[in-house]
């Protein structure tokens, strides 16, 4: 679904039946919760009951009745009795009122876990290629205000919803049960108000939608510039970029004031047929008193019942709006979950015990980023017809133009990415019939852009797995020649790291990298190495000192953008327009004369002359 379709959803009962799904194992805490919220609307109710009680028996008691004839102590041990009942029906409400908001609470927020832990847990699942189709500002939506609107719909909308008809009907029961005629007349304006309700709701819902769509328009304006800042800042953008954002932001706010308009219409509209209701219940009910055919105490009675009866009304309104976001945010949270998990674990997946000898083949591969089962135009194809066979233990570097399938190659061997035709093989074992958490266990990936999570370096260097000893940790990054920054750090090992580690060096990052792979002991070693190309000549040396240290007896498949890295890896693989063109060493493919010598004297020669 199109975001500014799921603005427009209406109700659901599919989806309203899979959010209930969530309160089945919270069905008694719910039950309960309803019960609670019955008591509170009776308890509050009785009290205009009550006064009106007051009123007639004990202080303005009906000509001709038998209380008329009480005397002043017995009329005022009446006046307290009621004060204690109201006093006790008051602390009722108290401890019915505090257990029904704090176990709504508890289950609305219980919801909210289990639906976070389900998206959460999906996302892990789901292939690389959705997260190359959805930003990631967007998936954070879904876990956040998504689900939030998702407890709002349980807690203020539901709840309010099964409050406030009880609310309405256990009034309206007791204006019966006061006096039918002065119930007939304080109803007979609900057929106005229904019809008042109904074309505001339709002003609300076109607001809503306006609303939600200009905040996701100036939502990701936001997030690009705050994320693009650099950018700004080199291009001297900042005056550009306020102009473009205040024209955003204005739109949302005339949309807001929009739907400001409309409620400022709506609760004076409600008020005012309120209280024209009120006005016929005492001009009806304050003839009828005159005439003692109604009793003071009734008529002050369906005063507040008059109030009581049309503020949930009122109330329901913004369920309503409640329940449409509700739909709209299920419908994008419920497509998350029921997004196909195309990448899985065949039926007779093969368990890898011991690790792997490091054998790759690429045999007649084809692969499109578009999901395994579309239409793949020629155009579309990233690898075309690959073949390609890594011996272990031996090094293969792969070069090429931008766009030449190379990063592509990387993916496959990890199986982030399923092919369309062809095969990739394992020590003979095709990746498709590998258990995926064992392949990528013993298959390392050096990322160029390295990412760091929040947390210690130590923890980012086990990636949190306990049984790694720091002494292994360290003997890693003293292998790699990472130790002695780390050291000089403040905290050492217990060093907290800042946001993708914001605070430290590209270099540094890298050398951390490295060090992970090495301590992870990969059989297989994919490394792309295009970071090092931005980096002073110091670093520069340190990682190719530490990317050989960390390829040496393992099979590595290496991105290579610089020439130090390529003279020291076994075989050079040319790739051009998703081909290979050429394979052999690096004086063979000079020699050779061929497309290989060509990027060479334009990408490769000067590194040489500097002595790279």
């Amino acid at each position: 679904m199109r975001e500014e379709d799921a603005f427009t959803k209406q109700f659901d009962w599919q989806l309203t039946k899979r959010i209930f799904g969530y309160l089945r194992p919270y069905t008694w805490i719910a039950l309960g919760a309803l019960l609670l919220a019955f008591l509170n609307s009776a308890t509050n109710r009785l009290y205009p009951f009550l006064q009106a009680q007051v009123i007639d028996q004990y202080l303005i008691p009906k000509a001709g009745s038998s209380f008329a004839a009480l005397a002043v102590d017995e009329r005022w041990n009446g006046v307290v009795t009621i004060g204690i009942i109201i006093a006790v029906v008051a602390l009722l409400e108290f401890v019915v009122r505090f257990g029904f908001n704090y176990v709504l609470s508890w289950m609305g927020q219980s919801v909210l876990f289990d639906i976070r832990a389900d998206i959460f847990s999906k996302l892990q699942r789901l292939p690389l290629a959705y997260f190359d189709r959805n930003p990631v500002g967007r998936l954070i939506t879904r876990v956040t205000s998504d689900v939030d609107a998702i407890n709002s719909f349980i807690t203020d909308g539901l709840m309010t919803l099964v409050q406030s008809t009880f609310v309405v009907l256990a009034t309206a029961v007791l204006m019966f049960q006061l006096n039918t005629k002065l119930a007939l007349v304080a109803l007979a304006v609900v057929p106005i108000l229904f019809l008042a309700l109904r074309f505001f709701q339709t002003q609300f819902r076109k607001s809503y939608r306006e609303i939600r769509i200009k905040q996701a328009i100036v939502n990701t304006a936001l997030n690009e510039n705050i994320t693009g800042m650099g950018t700004v800042q080199i291009f001297n953008r900042e005056v550009r970029q306020r102009r473009d954002f205040d024209t955003l932001n204005s739109e949302f706010l005339a949309a807001y004031l929009k739907s400001v308009k409309w409620y400022s219409y709506f609760f004076p509209t409600v008020g005012i047929i309120g209280n024209g209701a009120l006005a016929i219940v005492i001009w009806v009910g304050g003839g009828d008193a005159v005439r003692n055919v109604v009793s003071i105490g009734v008529l002050y009675a369906f005063t507040r019942y008059v109030f009581d009866f049309f503020r949930p009304l009122e109330d329901l309104s913004n369920v309503l709006n409640t329940l449409q976001a509700a739909m709209a945010s299920a419908e994008r949270i419920f497509g998350i979950l029921d997004e196909p998990e195309v990448i899985t674990d065949a039926a007779n997946a093969k368990k890898i015990v011991g690790g792997f000898k490091g054998e790759v083949q690429f045999k007649d591969v084809w692969f499109s980023y578009k999901p395994v089962g579309e239409e793949v135009l020629e155009t579309d194809w990233v690898l075309r017809g690959i073949n390609l066979h890594v011996k272990p233990g031996q090094s293969v570097a792969l070069v090429g133009a931008t766009g030449a399938g190379k990063t592509s190659i990387i993916s496959l061997v990890s199986r982030f990415y399923d092919i369309q035709k062809g095969s990739i093989l394992v020590d003979g074992t095709d990746v498709r019939q590998i258990v995926q958490r064992d392949l990528r266990k013993h298959v390392g990936v050096v990322l160029q852009d390295v990412y760091l999570f929040s947390g210690t370096i130590e923890s980012n260097l086990r990636m949190n797995d306990e049984s790694i000893p720091l002494e292994k940790i360290i003997q890693a990054c003293k292998y790699v020649g990472v130790h002695e920054f780390i050291s000089s750090l403040p905290n050492g090992y217990k060093t907290e790291v800042k946001e993708r580690g914001a605070t430290l060096s590209t270099g540094q990052k890298q050398l951390l990298a490295f060090a992970r792979a090495l301590i992870a002991n990969p059989d297989i070693l994919l490394v792309l190495d295009e970071a090092t190309a931005n980096i002073d000549t110091e670093s520069e040396l340190q990682i190719q000192d530490a990317l050989a240290k960390v390829m040496h007896g393992r099979t590595s498949i290496i991105i290579a953008h610089r020439l130090s890295t390529i003279k020291n890896c076994d075989r050079i693989i040319v790739m051009r327009k998703g081909k290979i063109v050429e394979e052999g060493s690096h004086d063979e493919l000079l020699q050779h004369g061929g497309y290989y010598a060509t990027l060479y004297n334009l990408q490769y020669a000067d590194q040489e002359l500097a002595g790279v």
